[in-house]
């Protein structure tokens, strides 16, 4: 008897919950499960801004996928570029660059998000993100390469463009991912005795009106005043214009030099969705409350790529927001129905109600809201990290970032640079290879050549 084959395209929270608990809940011989991903890790996405601060190592949140005793399944090295679901047929691009071929009976699609861009004249030149491991090592060196940049430049005008640092998007990732830099350079500015630490200045730019509206205003408003006591100027109601190699032009008219742009304003459902010529709903895929995709026979979808119904809300059209704790429980939910499937059983609908919410800021710092109730500083700080450090899937990489949190607290950072900076480093489309992708024309092309080839 041929055993069906179960394709699960992508490695973030959403796929490998689904994988670990296909392995639990289905013996050898009821199924082939395969899982396409360009590495063979799962990146503790929530932790990048710690790694690009450097209190982290990148290997900490880079959580092995073959480390599991009860592994079993066959890992597609590249990226899923194209889906032809009445083919059943999923078109992966392997990381040599060569396109190949994957039949499925079972589809599982969990590609996740990419970093969202607007038309604004050199951004996707200038600007880099915060959603890879390669980003967060790259901001790293970056950042410390304009610190030995500037304190061995003469040009007044060079030395104020590399030490002005600015950040777009004011929720969780663009935050983080400011107050953590910000005490990088706070701390490394003491190593160089030639710059004036007034000289650093930070920027954090946000069309909203508030900064973090989910966590409520009084929170919102404590994050705001600790970024601000540290020296963050918080420009709300404001963006980037255009963007420069060397200057900056906001929407509210001001020129800021500068050579570091970090762009983190939102997210978009990964450009695969586009491909299967299904229903979305604000670029997420349609999908019901058991995670089927409506007109696609065998295809599930999950994550922050999918409009999962979010029947905890008790509002009508309310979606599940792209977060990690929905995708983690997200993915044992559709194992679960996908098992159901094979073994002709009724499917159940997603249902979670939101746990809270945990916004590190570095050191102290720290705002959270678990299960709705409001802390600061220290309290929130552990909350935090407890969440994160108990969300990890392997005690070895619990170990590693434990250590590296208390080895940090201790001897403090090194800053030094590991040498991933090029002269020309990658756009931040080539980062996050949205440029891979086939159109929903090419995928049918190449898939009826397919059928005509025999």
């Amino acid at each position: 008897m041929v055993r069906p084959r179960i394709l699960v395209v992508g490695a973030g929270f959403a796929g490998v919950e689904c994988v670990r608990r296909l392995e639990r809940g289905l013996s050898p011989g009821e199924a082939d499960i395969a899982l396409v991903t360009p590495t063979s890790y799962q990146l503790y996405l929530p932790l990048l801004p710690q790694v690009a601060s450097g209190v982290l190592t990148p290997q900490s949140i880079a959580v092995s996928l073959r480390r599991s005793s009860r592994y079993r399944t066959r890992i597609i090295p590249g990226g899923a570029v194209g889906v032809d679901t009445q083919a059943k047929i999923c078109l992966v691009r392997k990381i040599t660059g060569e396109l190949t071929e994957h039949a499925y009976d079972y589809l599982v699609l969990a590609p996740g998000s990419i970093t969202r861009t607007f038309d604004i004249p050199g951004l996707t030149e200038h600007a880099r993100g915060m959603k890879t491991l390669a980003e967060a090592t790259y901001l790293r060196d970056h950042v410390i390469s304009q610190l030995d940049l500037a304190d061995a430049s003469a040009d007044e005008a060079e030395r104020a463009a590399r030490l002005c640092f600015v950040v777009v998007g004011g929720g969780y990732a663009g935050t983080e991912t400011a107050a953590c830099l910000q005490r990088l350079t706070h701390h490394a500015v003491k190593r160089y005795p030639r710059l004036d630490p007034r000289q650093i200045s930070w920027h954090l730019l946000d069309l909203a009106p508030k900064l973090m509206p989910e966590l409520g205003d009084p929170l919102g408003r404590t994050a705001l005043d600790i970024l601000r006591r540290r020296g963050i100027q918080v420009s709300l109601g404001v963006s980037v214009a255009k963007a420069g190699p060397t200057e900056l032009t906001l929407t509210d008219g001001r020129v800021l030099p500068s050579r570091t742009l970090i762009w983190t304003a939102g997210v978009a459902a990964s450009p695969l969705i586009g491909t299967l010529g299904a229903e979305t709903v604000r670029g997420r895929l349609l999908v019901t409350p058991e995670m089927t995709v409506p007109g696609a026979p065998g295809v599930f979808a999950l994550g922050d790529a999918a409009a999962v119904p979010d029947l905890a809300a008790g509002r009508e059209g309310a979606v599940c927001p792209p977060t990690a704790q929905h995708a983690l429980r997200q993915g044992r939910t559709l194992a679960d129905n996908l098992i159901a499937t094979l073994r002709g059983r009724p499917l159940r609908p997603y249902v979670h109600k939101d746990l809270g919410l945990v916004v590190d800021l570095g050191g102290t710092d720290a705002v959270s809201k678990p299960l709705g109730i409001p802390l600061r500083g220290l309290p929130a700080q552990a909350v935090a990290r407890g969440y994160h450090w108990s969300a990890l899937r392997t005690n070895v990489a619990k170990t590693r970032v434990l250590t590296n949190w208390l080895l940090n607290a201790m001897a403090g950072d090194d800053f030094v640079r590991i040498g991933v900076r090029s002269a020309k480093p990658p756009t931040l489309r080539e980062f996050e290879y949205t440029d891979a992708y086939l159109t929903a024309d090419q995928v049918r092309a190449h898939t009826e050549a397919l059928r005509a080839s025999g």
